[in-house]
């Protein structure tokens, strides 16, 4: 018989908390993008007041972009096929510590700057949304605390407490005892995350699913000069 697992506070925040987020993100987006199509997309605010978008729109997407990468390819591949390659755990972790330090610093400059964006520039404060601000509060949660974390808190045992407790969720098989040892910090990144991805579906941030794929095999558009002798 499989053990019975201990109901606590970590249990649920770590064990069921995730799969009821990661559900909610599934079926809130098929169930917006198949109920509502017109509502899904970003809602673009550069019309508005374009000059302070520039800096921070661009500092923000290359320092979220890079960091959730890194996130991918350094806690869910485990360390046993970087071993294989030659690629050792300190090497790993250096590499993850200093990558991280930027890309965070980056991402969470990028986005003080857009938030101070939307709450002065009174055109785009007028057109926010509720949706819209709790977003960007929900956003300096998770990069702040992450930064935070990567910069002033390392944990050199994320190799072997947190990647494993990661692809646990993924694998149908959590362990959320893996976190018992882990810095309060980085549990509260944690539920941050998965906190993001419950509101997801009701945010802005479901223009991120929708990548421009087509683009790269899509019909060329021919453009004609008008012809002046009609």
């Amino acid at each position: 018989m499989f053990p019975q697992p201990h109901w606590n506070l970590g249990f649920i925040a770590f064990a069921i908390f995730p799969y009821i987020s990661l559900t909610t993100l599934i079926l809130g987006c098929l169930y917006r993008y198949f109920k509502n199509p017109s509502s899904w997309n970003s809602r673009s605010s550069e019309l508005l007041d374009k000059g302070s978008l520039k800096y921070g729109s661009v500092i923000f997407h290359y320092g979220i972009i890079l960091a959730l990468i890194g996130h991918v390819g350094g806690l869910f591949v485990p360390q046993t096929l970087y071993n294989a390659i030659g690629f050792k755990e300190q090497y790993h972790l250096w590499l993850a510590t200093y990558s991280g330090i930027a890309f965070g610093v980056a991402a969470f400059i990028g986005l003080l700057m857009l938030t101070w964006r939307r709450l002065r520039k009174a055109r785009v404060l007028t057109t926010s949304s509720f949706s819209d601000l709790l977003t960007l509060a929900i956003l300096l949660t998770v990069i702040g605390l992450g930064t935070y974390n990567v910069t002033f808190a390392p944990y050199d045992n994320v190799l072997h407490d947190i990647a494993p407790w990661l692809r646990s969720i993924f694998l149908f098989a959590p362990a959320p005892e893996l976190l018992d040892r882990v810095p309060l910090t980085y549990k509260l990144h944690f539920v941050a995350v998965f906190t993001l991805f419950t509101f997801y579906p009701f945010s802005r941030l479901v223009h991120i699913t929708s990548a421009p794929v087509t683009y790269l095999y899509r019909v060329y558009i021919l453009f004609r000069r008008r012809c002046e002798d009609f």
